[in-house]
C-alpha cells in the first residue's frame, strides 16, 4: 500500500514520529512517504497515489496546522483513509471526525498504524479504505501496550543540518539530530497534555535502538543529539546506562535531555555522570516561582527547590534551561514582576529564551486542570477549532501585559536582539503596566551569553 506520514511541527526537530513508524510500515512491505512540512514542501503526487494519510499530532500547534491542512488532502485523495495519531490525537477524537479522520491513535502508535494498513488492503476495493459511518475503529483509540521497537527510518526526511543547531559559546554550530529513549511520564502534572492519553505510565525504548538511530544521524552529519523523552530521568537507570554507552562509542559527541526539577533533586548523584558524558545543557519545566501556583499545576516542586537546582548546576559547572508557563489564571502583575526579578536575581536572564516569558497556559481536552473548581468556574465552553478551553485571567491587565510581552518578544527575535535586551523590554512592559519603576540599573554579569549554549530554534508547544 502507498502510505503517507505527515509532520506539521516537530519543533524544529526531524520528526522521530514519521521516522519510527516509517520503519514498521517499510519492514511489511508498504511504500511509504514521509513529508515534513515544515521543513519541505507537501508532495501532491504521493498525497494522491496514497491509500492511507496518517497525520502525526503531538502538540498543539501541529494539530491546529494539521487542521488547516485537511481540506487541501482531501480534495486532492477524498478516497485516501485519514488517520491522525499523537499525543493530542484522541484528546480531540470527535473534533477530527468531523473533519474527515477515520482512524484516531494515541499512546504507542506504531503498531496502530500497522493495523490500520493491514486492514484496509484487502478492503480496499470494496470499501475504499473507509471505515462505515457509524462504525468504531477496531484499533483502541489509547494503546499503552509494551511494543518492541525497531530502528526509526529517517530515509526521505530533510538532513539533520536543514534543522535547529545547537550553538556553543565558541559561537560553533552543530548540526543537531532528535531521538527519543521513553515515552509517557509517570508524572499527573495538571497541566500537561500527556496525562490525559499516559495516565502515569511511561515506556522504554530498547537501548540498542536507540544507539543505532543515533548512530544513522551521526552518519548523516548530526554532531550533537537532542532526548526528546518528557522526562529522561523517568527511567534513570535506563537514562544512565544509555549516555554511558553513548559516551564510550561517541566520546566527543554533546547531547541534551528535559528532566523534572523534583527528579534533578532526587538523582542529584547523577548529575557530574550527565556532565562528563556530553550533556551541554538540561531543559527543566520549572513553571512558577510562585509556590501556590505550583501546587496548582501539582508540579511536585518548590520556588526553593528550583533555586536549589540553579546552585547544584552552578557548583557542578552544568547549564540549566528552565522554561516557564508565566501566564496562568493566578497570575498577578506582582507575580509576573517576582518571576522577572527572580531570574535576574539569579543570573539566568540569558538561560531563558524569551519566547518562555510570554507563554500563555493551554487547558486542553482532558486536562486535569479542570479537577480545580476555580478553573471550571473561569472557562468558557470548549473550542474545538482553537482544541482549548479559553479563559481569562480575573485581572485584564494580565492578559494585556501577555500579548505586550508576545509582541515584544517577536519584535526582538525578528531584529535578532541578544537575550538580555529582549529581557529589559519585557522588564519596562511589566513594570509600566503594574504602575511601578521601570529602573533596570546595571548590574553585575554573572555569565555572558556567549557562555550559555542554546538551540537556535526555541520550542514551545
Amino acid at each position: 500500500m502507498n502510505i503517507v506520514l505527515i509532520s506539521t511541527y516537530e519543533l524544529g526537530r526531524q520528526p522521530f514520529g514519521l521516522a519510527s513508524p516509517a520503519a514498521w510500515l517499510r519492514e511489511r512491505g508498504h511504500q511509504v512517504t514521509a513529508l515534513d512540512l515544515a521543513r519541505q514542501p507537501l508532495d501532491e503526487t504521493s498525497v494522491r497515489e496514497a491509500g492511507l494519510i496518517a497525520v502525526h499530532l503531538p502538540m498543539h500547534t501541529a494539530t491546529r496546522l494539521a487542521t488547516q491542512l485537511i481540506p487541501t488532502l482531501r480534495k486532492l485523495n477524498p478516497r485516501a483513509h485519514l488517520c491522525g495519531y499523537g499525543l493530542y490525537a484522541p484528546m480531540n477524537a470527535e473534533y477530527l471526525r468531523t473533519l474527515g479522520f477515520c482512524t484516531i491513535l494515541g499512546g504507542e502508535f506504531e503498531e496502530g498504524l500497522v493495523h490500520v494498513a493491514e486492514r484496509l488492503e484487502p478492503r480496499k476495493e470494496k470499501r475504499n479504505g473507509k471505515v462505515k459511518s457509524g462504525e468504531p475503529q477496531p484499533e483502541p483509540l489509547v494503546s499503552l501496550a509494551r511494543q518492541k521497537f525497531v530502528t526509526p527510518e529517517r530515509r526521505g526526511l530533510p538532513s539533520p543540518a536543514k534543522y535547529a543547531h545547537v550553538i556553543l559559546p565558541s559561537g560553533e554550530h552543530r548540526v543537531t539530530g532528535y531521538t527519543e529513549a521513553s515515552r509517557g511520564c509517570k508524572h499527573l502534572c495538571r497541566h500537561c497534555p500527556i496525562v490525559p492519553v499516559y495516565n502515569g505510565v511511561f515506556r522504554i525504548v530498547d537501548r540498542e535502538v536507540v544507539l543505532e538511530d543515533i548512530r544513522q544521524q551521526l552518519a548523516a552529519g548530526a554532531q550533537h543529539i537532542t532526548f526528546g523523552d518528557p522526562d529522561f530521568f523517568n527511567g534513570v537507570g535506563h537514562a544512565i546506562a544509555l549516555v554511558e554507552a553513548l559516551h564510550s562509542e561517541f566520546p566527543h559527541l554533546t547531547y541534551d535531555v528535559t528532566i523534572k526539577i523534583e527528579h534533578l533533586l532526587k538523582h542529584k548523584e547523577h548529575l557530574p555522570k550527565l556532565r562528563d558524558t556530553g550533556c551541554l545543557f538540561v531543559t527543566s519545566a520549572v513553571e512558577s516561582v510562585d509556590d501556590e501556583v505550583l501546587s496548582c499545576l501539582d508540579k511536585g516542586h518548590t520556588r526553593a527547590d528550583f533555586l536549589e537546582v540553579r546552585r547544584l548546576f552552578r557548583e557542578s559547572g552544568m547549564v540549566l534551561q528552565p522554561t516557564f508557563v508565566p501566564f496562568t489564571p493566578w497570575t498577578t502583575l506582582d507575580g509576573y514582576l517576582e518571576l522577572l526579578r527572580v531570574l535576574r536575581e539569579n543570573d539566568l536572564i540569558q538561560n531563558v529564551a524569551p519566547i518562555q516569558l510570554a507563554i500563555r497556559l493551554l487547558i486542553p481536552a482532558g486536562s486535569r486542570l479542570l479537577e480545580l473548581e476555580d478553573v471550571r468556574r473561569l472557562v468558557g465552553p470548549f473550542d474545538p477549532s482553537a482544541l482549548v478551553y479559553p479563559w481569562r485571567n480575573p485581572d485584564s491587565r494580565v492578559d494585556a501585559l501577555c500579548k505586550e510581552i508576545e509582541e515584544a518578544v517577536a519584535a526582538g527575535e525578528k531584529l535578532k536582539l541578544p537575550r538580555r535586551a529582549i529581557f529589559e523590554s519585557i522588564w519596562k512592559a511589566a513594570h509600566e503596566a503594574a504602575g511601578v519603576d521601570t529602573e533596570f540599573a546595571a548590574q553585575p554579569v554573572l555569565t555572558s551569553r556567549a557562555a550559555i549554549p542554546y538551540l537556535n530554534e526555541p520550542w514551545y508547544c
